[in-house]
């Protein structure tokens, strides 16, 4: 049935009238006319029958606009249910994906070792009271040459096995072999020329010495001590001469009556020595290099022993309690 369309006679009305010719057009839609007694009414509009008991009287149903409303009725509740199962399995999977990325996480972290606690997730003690610090700053560790620049300070033994220990040393892979060793309070006896007056006049207190050899190569090193820096540095300043070779333990005269190489130096209260020469009395020449080598290996010795003596004392000294 088409809305606004044309309408066929009802059956058992005639064609008296009452009855609307074919092809007659209908009334606006909503506008109630003055209805003539077996006229139809417009689609949707109960007629006024005025002869109830008559037959015919009584309108039929419209069922397709009926089952239409209901059809369109029951499409209404499919959609509103579909809809709903949709954003339900869209919240599902949320979740779900949600759940699948904290458990990809935390086995990550497992994986790699963790790496503990989050800060936020970390526990913290309001009631314990934060550390605190002292604002005094801590005392620098001692300074070795402290220990060796004042014989108040230096007081570790003193001699010389404890200056030259063993029967040989090596530097730089080249192996020197020991000789004779000395120690004496009389610091002028063991010197050459106007060295012995140097060293009494600034207030020596003890010359050690040792003798070393390689090669037809011999060097006496003699190290000087005296009470403080100050004096031991004038000492050197003022060096003339030099130290007296020693011979024995295997070493003969050497450095008598011929051209050596001597050198003096200080660190702290002590100045070391050296007197270094041919042991068959050849004199020494700018190029002799094994004479040269001989020297600055003792002497580098000599400084590496004194320094040593203040770094052990230091030591000693940061580890004690009440220092």
């Amino acid at each position: 049935m088409s809305f606004g369309g044309p309408q066929w006679p009802q059956q058992g009305q005639g064609q008296g009238q009452g009855q609307q010719p074919y092809g007659q057009p209908q009334q606006p839609y909503g506008q109630q006319p003055q209805q003539p007694y077996g006229q139809q009414p417009p689609y949707g509009q109960a007629p006024a029958n005025p002869f109830p008991g008559a037959q015919g009287g009584a309108q039929t149903p419209d069922w397709g606009a009926l089952a239409d409303a209901s059809a369109a009725r029951n499409q209404r509740k499919r959609w509103l249910l579909i809809g709903g199962a949709a954003v339900a399995a869209l919240a599902v999977g949320a979740a779900v994906a949600t759940a699948i990325v904290a458990t990809n996480n935390s086995n990550d972290e497992a994986k790699n070792g963790g790496t503990g606690p989050t800060a936020s997730a970390a526990p913290t003690d309001t009631a314990s009271p934060a550390p605190t610090f002292s604002s005094v700053a801590p005392l620098p560790p001692p300074n070795p040459m402290d220990f060796i620049s004042d014989a108040k300070k230096d007081k570790a033994p003193l001699s010389a096995e404890s200056l030259f220990p063993g029967k040989k040393l090596t530097m730089s892979g080249r192996p020197y072999q020991k000789g004779a060793t000395s120690s004496t309070a009389n610091c002028a006896a063991v010197t050459q020329g106007a060295l012995g007056t140097v060293l009494k006049n600034n207030g020596c207190t003890r010359v050690i010495r040792a003798t070393y050899v390689k090669d037809g190569v011999a060097v006496t090193v003699g190290v000087a001590v005296f009470p403080t820096d100050e004096q031991a540095l004038k000492a050197k300043k003022q060096a003339s001469g030099g130290i007296a070779p020693l011979t024995g333990a295997g070493v003969g005269d050497f450095c008598h009556k011929t051209v050596c190489l001597r050198r003096t130096n200080s660190i702290g209260r002590y100045v070391y020595l050296t007197q270094t020469g041919h042991t068959d009395g050849k004199k020494v020449t700018t190029g002799d290099k094994p004479v040269f080598q001989t020297a600055d290996d003792l002497g580098t010795f000599a400084f590496n022993q004194i320094y040593a003596r203040g770094r052990a004392q230091a030591s000693a000294a940061a580890g004690a309690p009440g220092e």
